[in-house]
């Protein structure tokens, strides 16, 4: 595990956040960069599609969330 430094305006805006969806503040971060990792690596997708995407696979590595999406997109 590391340590990301971000700035104390950010954590309070994850720290609200994960308040109210119920997450962890780090589960909150965790998740938000999931998605945004996952909006770069896919544009064409919405953020409904790479939501129910990493929900569905909230378990699973990003390298597998890509495979996963590829191979559902193959379909």
């Amino acid at each position: 595990m590391g340590i990301v430094k971000i700035s104390e305006e950010l954590h309070e805006e994850i720290r609200d956040a994960s308040a109210v969806l119920g997450r962890s503040i780090n589960g909150q971060a965790e998740f938000w960069i999931k998605i945004g990792m996952l909006a770069e690596f896919y544009p064409e997708l919405t953020y409904s599609q790479l939501t129910r995407k990493l929900l569905a696979s909230a378990d699973l590595p990003l390298s597998q969330l890509r495979a996963h999406i590829q191979q559902a997109e193959a379909v």
